[in-house]
């Protein structure tokens, strides 16, 4: 967490919650491809091995703040995992925990889909993203 995600109150506003969630997903998933330096291993990677051409776009989230996180100087516990797979969508699911007294502060998901980039079309999942994807799924 940083000083500015503050909002008025003390608490990380929400705008930056958005954020935190981006970042878990990145780092569990990998970047888009040509995103950032190449080197760094996601734990699966999902979103830099797409085909040429592809975009992982977010279609929704859904975010509950269960209880304020309040600001601390050491990071936010971020669990992701892995919810409903079907045909060309997926989603995400995120429970952000507070550092200090490991209470959740936020429960959220994210639903993506994979996108061609010339024709806006929705693609399919392939086999071997869905096969990536099992063992995360809860």
């Amino acid at each position: 967490m940083r000083w500015g995600d503050m909002d008025a109150y003390g608490h990380i506003n929400n705008v930056q919650i958005v954020r935190i969630l981006e970042e878990a997903r990145i780092a569990a998933f990998g970047p888009p491809r040509g995103a950032g330096q190449p080197g760094v291993e996601p734990v699966v990677s999902l979103f830099n091995d797409l085909p040429e051409g592809t975009m992982a776009l977010v279609v929704d989230h859904k975010i509950r703040y269960v209880r304020t996180l309040e600001y601390r100087n050491v990071p936010a516990k971020v669990q992701v995992w892995i919810g409903a797979v079907k045909g060309a969508s997926f989603d995400i699911h995120y429970r952000i925990k507070d550092p200090v007294t490991g209470e959740d502060c936020v429960k959220a998901s994210s639903h993506l889909a994979f996108v061609d980039n010339s024709t806006g079309q929705v693609r399919r999942l392939t086999p071997l993203q869905k096969e990536r994807l099992g063992p995360y799924v809860q």
